[in-house]
């Protein structure tokens, strides 16, 4: 059996330097959009939907974070 390996070490250069807040700015955002898009979608829910999936009304806020 062969293994392979298909990492490859990329030195950071003073560009990907430079777009690391951009790229925490933008993962930040997505993850606040998808924090919003779930709570909207399970308070669109009953609480017998919500007891289908194993969750009450007072967990939405604690699934969001």
């Amino acid at each position: 059996m062969a293994l392979m390996d298909t990492q490859r070490f990329v030195p950071a250069s003073g560009l990907a330097l430079a777009t690391k807040p951009l790229i925490a700015a933008v993962t930040a955002v997505i993850s606040w959009n998808d924090t919003r898009m779930t709570r909207n979608a399970l308070s669109k829910l009953t609480s017998r939907e919500l007891e289908d999936i194993g969750i009450i009304p007072g967990d939405i806020d604690l699934i969001g974070r």
